[in-house]
């Protein structure tokens, strides 16, 4: 979730030192944060203390240094503190990771594609609002996909929302979009369909559709994006 909206970024503007760098700082700051909801999960036990101390040492180290040279970054905390709390506030023991922590995190991810083109130098709005709409459709899509085979296989209502907004991002990209775009538009929307189909055409067999395809599936999905975003820029 992390590297995809940084590469965007990158396509929309230039690639650039700085953006390792705040690849680093959000890679730190979400196995800081990671760590602490696994923490809050098992009642606060102290096996997880030293991880986070190094991981959120590691991201107020990179986080300064990335501040101290582009101030502007600041602004991240506008959106980063108030998916936070929704992001916390579904670490609670007990409490069920619903759709609204996971686009919390979404929304988090996606301030990546403009801090990526701000720290190269390179900031185009136009572009940079383009991309993150790419991205932004792109992991929303993904999320929907990804809960339509496992938290809520069975639920025909959502993977019918999953497959209807893959259908209309897909025919909004063979609009407004180069070709290359809406060719990947329709390949997303085709694995939509396919992977509720195979989770209930496979299930109860010897070889079920399982996390470890899915996630296959989406690393090749997240690949092709990418490399279109990059090969063909907006």
């Amino acid at each position: 979730m992390l590297l995809l909206p940084v590469l965007l970024g990158v396509a929309a503007s230039h690639a650039d030192p700085w953006q390792l760098v705040l690849g680093g700082a959000a890679l730190a700051a979400y196995l800081s944060s990671a760590t602490l909801q696994a923490w809050a999960r098992a009642r606060r036990t102290p096996e997880y203390r030293a991880p986070i101390l190094v991981y959120g040492a590691t991201f107020a180290v990179l986080g300064l240094v990335l501040v101290v040279s582009f101030p502007l970054l600041l602004l991240t905390l506008l959106v980063a503190i108030p998916t936070a709390l929704i992001v916390f506030e579904g670490a609670k023991p007990g409490t069920r990771r619903d759709l609204g922590n996971s686009l919390a995190q979404t929304v988090q991810a996606l301030v990546l594609v403009p801090a990526a083109a701000y720290v190269s130098g390179e900031f185009d709005i136009g572009r940079v609002i383009a991309c993150t709409a790419i991205a932004a459709a792109y992991l929303i899509g993904t999320i929907l996909v990804v809960r339509s085979v496992l938290r809520e296989r069975g639920n025909d209502r959502f993977a019918a929302l999953s497959m209807g907004l893959h259908l209309a991002l897909a025919a909004a990209a063979l609009l407004l979009l180069p070709a290359a775009y809406g060719v990947v538009g329709l390949a997303l929307a085709t694995r939509s369909i396919a992977l509720p189909y195979l989770q209930r055409r496979w299930a109860g067999g010897p070889h079920p559709l399982r996390p470890i395809h899915v996630g296959l599936v989406e690393i090749a999905a997240s690949i092709a994006v990418v490399v279109v975003a990059l090969a063909v820029p907006l």
